[in-house]
């Protein structure tokens, strides 16, 4: 993927003293969020999370941030700092600390005991842990950091301060300003006042939910409703989330204890995130109310909750493989209650819809955001980023975290509380800030990095272009056996179809037109393979398109006989 800003260079040297701000995800898009900063040589980073793959990207499991661009300066980089724990924001560490396994983490207890369990899946164990808290003041190198206690969808979430000698800079990560949190943690609108009052020279504010008017509803606002799914329920009740929604959860269990039902987790990075979380007392396990998965059969169907995975339609998370029939132990009934506690992650929507079809044709009774307050979401709306503009009074902002729409209207709350300079930016996009006045000064090149199985990095665009071809186009394999010496078709061609309904005696009436093709150009002196094979591509393709209105994926094979 290139980047969608052919009119700007690279960045020209940064200079004495000045600020530069590197974003390779998280700005144009919901996910994959990492921002580099760069000061008199060194570089810190905030955040190194993934991206989701969607329908366009077929058998890609994860996408991460490119980090082409530091490659070669990982030496300079003198932290990571992890502003929390969910997977948009840490799920690239790993790969990151494959090139430079030394580099220092600093973040919350939580977020760094989820980032630790995913180290040691990929056997990294030479890693400086810094575990910070709220209210903790920290330096590495040039950076002196300030961390600030934000609420979010996760416990332990942390805003960041970055003082340097070009100025503060003031980055939320993801946070909401919920005035009722389940575990009593607000944002510290005090601390950012504070901040505001020394000065904040460059902030960097969430932008997702920017465009949505008012106050993001409070997470006790979901209580009531979950209730009375469990209250109406006379089997079985799923609720899939968020693996890392420590609050959903419990709020799952406290209703499960009122209802007098017992508790499974089902899929290995729910049970694995909620062993930690209750491990730290983040979350609270009421005794006797968990069950292993396997042992709920044994109970009666109006006594058993499961919390899954799978509240985006994953295609092989806990929930999707029991609304296809396939999972190993859970088997939904008619008349279950699946209740989806998640919202709708943009580019998920139609593999969510399809998990909801599928429990629903299997009689079960689905609970979702459209029919239902079951989730609300974890990031400030626009009245609250007024507020945070109001208070914090920055000098320039530069909005973040969202698709491009989420950006401009972020963008336009700062200049009606009258911020003068808001600066916008993509992944690639470079961002000074030189004597206290931020602006676009280049780009670097930056595009998604793909993980596929084992392999890191190695599928390109153009391999993904050909396998969205095979799935919605087909192809074609037409062999061809040439005799160079008497300069003609000798046998075929052979020709073989899939991925659409093409009956082998469709092919009939190409064939004739193929071996004219092939021998005009033997006699006009063309043998090399790989021109015959073009000729046949081109044949068989003008062919398939006219008569069929289709473009497959066309592998013409030439045999010299």
């Amino acid at each position: 993927m290139s980047h969608p800003h052919p009119e700007l260079s690279a960045p020209p040297k940064l200079p004495k003293g000045g600020l530069r701000v590197i974003p390779l995800g998280g700005l144009g898009e919901v996910g994959r969020n990492m921002t580099v900063f760069e000061y008199d040589g060194r570089l810190l980073i905030v955040d190194c999370g993934v991206l989701f793959p969607d329908d366009h990207h077929p058998g890609v499991d994860l996408i991460l941030p490119d980090f082409a661009p530091i490659r070669d300066r990982l030496d300079a980089v003198e932290a990571l700092v992890l502003t929390h724990g969910h997977e948009d924001h840490i799920g690239a560490t790993p790969y990151l600390l494959r090139e430079r396994e030394d580099i220092p983490l600093v973040g919350s207890q939580l977020t760094l005991a989820l980032v630790n369990s995913k180290l040691r899946e990929h056997r990294l164990r030479n890693t400086p842990f810094h575990t910070v808290k709220e209210g903790d003041r920290i330096s590495f190198g040039p950076f002196d950091l300030e961390f600030v206690a934000v609420n979010h969808s996760i416990p332990d979430a942390l805003a960041v301060a970055i003082r340097t000698g070009a100025g503060m800079v003031l980055h939320t990560g993801d946070f909401k300003m919920d005035q009722l949190p389940l575990d009593g943690r607000i944002t510290d609108l005090r601390a950012f006042a504070r901040l505001g009052e020394e000065g904040v020279d460059l902030f960097l504010t969430d932008s997702t939910n920017a465009d949505v008017p008012g106050f993001t509803t409070a997470e006790r606002r979901i209580t009531p409703v979950l209730e009375q799914a469990f209250a109406e329920s006379k089997q079985r009740i799923i609720v899939a989330c968020f693996a890392s929604h420590v609050h959903r959860v419990q709020q799952v269990l406290d209703a499960a204890v009122k209802y007098d039902r017992k508790v499974a987790y089902v899929g290995r990075s729910m049970v694995r995130n909620m062993a930690i979380a209750r491990d730290l007392g983040y979350l609270h396990v009421p005794p006797g109310v968990m069950v292993e998965a396997k042992e709920l059969a044994d109970l009666a169907p109006e006594r058993q909750v499961l919390i899954s995975t799978g509240s985006q339609g994953e295609p092989l998370s806990a929930l999707a493989r029991i609304a296809q029939r396939s999972h190993n132990f859970v088997h939904l009934e008619e008349g279950d209650t699946v209740v989806l506690a998640s919202s709708l992650i943009p580019g998920n929507e139609n593999a969510v819809y399809r998990v909801i079809n599928g429990l629903s044709r299997l009689g079960a009774n689905v609970v979702h955001k459209g029919n239902a307050l079951v989730h609300v979401s974890g990031h400030a709306s626009a009245g609250e980023l007024l507020y945070c503009y109001n208070i914090v009074k920055p000098r320039n902002v530069l909005p973040v975290h969202g698709e491009v729409r989420h950006m401009l209207a972020n963008g336009d709350l700062a200049k009606a509380t009258g911020v003068e300079n808001v600066v916008y930016a993509e992944d690639g996009v470079v961002v000074d800030l030189v004597d206290g006045v931020a602006s676009v000064v280049g780009k670097v090149e930056c595009g998604y990095v793909f993980v596929d199985g084992q392999s890191v990095g190695d599928v390109t665009e153009s391999e993904l272009k050909d396998r969205r071809i095979l799935g919605e186009e087909g192809f074609i394999s037409v062999i061809v056996v040439v005799d160079s010496v008497a300069g003609k078709v000798s046998a075929g061609p052979e020709i073989h179809a899939r991925g659409h309904a093409w009956a082998d005696s469709d092919f009939e009436s190409i064939k004739q037109p193929i071996i004219d093709a092939v021998n005009r150009s033997l006699t006009e002196g063309s043998t090399d393979t790989y021109q015959l094979q073009q000729v046949i591509r081109r044949t068989i393709g003008r062919w398939v398109s006219n008569t069929h209105k289709r473009r497959p994926m066309i592998i013409p094979v030439v045999v010299e006989a």
